[in-house]
């Protein structure tokens, strides 16, 4: 009896063990990784056939940028329905005749779990999946090894300004020429808090010594931590924010060049439930607007259509082609191909091309068994 006894205890400590080792296999996954850039193949990606006599190619190149000035303005805790449900309509005017009227794409980004700040402006930059580990070290994040478009942009040369949160100053230390950051852990500010960063804005809107403007808005967040997405206190805020986007807008437009258009970005680091937390996977946390401003695109025409739904890691593979920069090594997105249509069919080609090359590099060198796979097709 005894013997059975231990038995059938030595059984129930291994499939404890086995649960908590497949538990922490989901929850806290291998990340997808590129080699480090010692390692890691130099290859280009594969030239084309020749476009002909006289033609000369130019496939293997990073492409230009599409455009000059990129203003990336990140509202923490907003909601796809915030700016494309009956909050916006009200709320927000300018960004809701811009968005049915004017020149710009709407996407629903969707955010993967962890719905928290430094997780998404990783996803958001990297073009990654974080995983729940990153909410362990959400309160004290420390620097952002990964490639990422940031990193990309200044080894490019480009001159960035962020004001905002100052997780980013944590994430990107001495990637800024200038920035100033703003603390989140008085939920009860969402005043002073938004307008320490809107008050560099009319400055640094006449300035032309920057390429890259990054502004990082707590307040709405606050807000529903406080009371909620229904709080009366929403619509002032969204009323706020949109008449920043607008000044925005007028200012880059007011200033571009002939040879390039600027691009105004506008999106959320995840939204908020129904009781203004956030964190999990409900609806209202893990969809966001994502919207791409800018002359380069052809005015909207025709009745208003539900916002297509996109991965919130697209942004960086499409922000380096915009930016005409390498697109991050770990990065699973796909390019958003509706914020390069209006180049030539061969460009676009191109972009799709540079996208999949890396995706096909990082899955190479993530599977094992890739190069047997590829011979066997052959």
């Amino acid at each position: 009896m005894r013997l059975r006894s231990g038995v059938f205890a030595s059984s129930c400590l291994l499939v404890q063990a086995l649960g908590v080792t497949l538990f922490l296999r989901g929850f806290f996954p291998v990340p997808v990784r590129s080699l480090p850039r010692r390692e890691a193949r130099a290859d280009s990606p594969a030239e084309p056939a020749p476009p002909g006599p006289g033609m000369v190619s130019n496939w293997t190149k990073i492409p230009a940028p599409l455009f000059n000035k990129v203003v990336i303005v990140l509202i923490d805790a907003l909601r796809d329905d915030f700016v494309f449900g009956s909050k916006g309509k009200q709320f927000m005017p300018y960004t809701t005749q811009v968005v049915e009227k004017g020149t710009s794409y709407s996407f629903i980004a969707e955010a993967k779990p962890p719905t928290v700040t430094m997780p998404r402006i990783k996803a958001l930059m990297t073009g990654s999946i974080p995983g729940f580990i990153d909410v362990v070290v959400n309160l004290n994040s420390p620097a952002l090894l990964d490639d990422n478009l940031i990193w990309q942009a200044k080894a490019a040369g480009k001159r960035i300004i962020f004001y905002g949160d100052d997780t980013w100053v944590k994430l990107f230390p001495k990637h800024f020429m200038e920035y100033d950051g703003t603390t989140s852990f008085f939920v009860s500010d969402f005043t002073e808090v938004d307008d320490n960063v809107t008050r560099h804005l009319d400055r640094v809107l006449k300035r032309e010594d920057w390429d890259i403007l990054i502004l990082h808005y707590l307040g709405l967040d606050h807000i529903g931590h406080i009371s909620g997405p229904n709080s009366p206190l929403v619509g002032p805020k969204l009323r706020e924010m949109d008449n920043i986007l607008k000044k925005i807008h007028i200012s880059l437009l007011s200033k571009e060049e002939a040879s390039l258009p600027n691009l105004l970005v506008v999106c959320g680091d995840h939204g908020m439930s129904e009781t203004g937390s956030h964190g999990g996977s409900s609806e209202g946390e893990v969809h966001t607007p994502l919207l791409f401003i800018s002359s380069a695109f052809e005015k909207r025409s025709g009745p208003l259509t539900q916002p297509e739904r996109v991965q919130q890691t697209d942004l960086a593979s499409t922000l380096a082609v915009g930016l005409g920069l390498p697109i991050s090594r770990n990065s699973v997105g796909n390019l958003i191909l509706p914020v390069v249509g209006g180049k030539t069919m061969r460009e676009q080609l191109r972009f799709v091309h540079l996208n999949g090359f890396q995706l096909s590099r990082l899955l190479q060198e993530n599977t094992p068994a890739y190069e047997k796979e590829m011979d066997t097709c052959k």
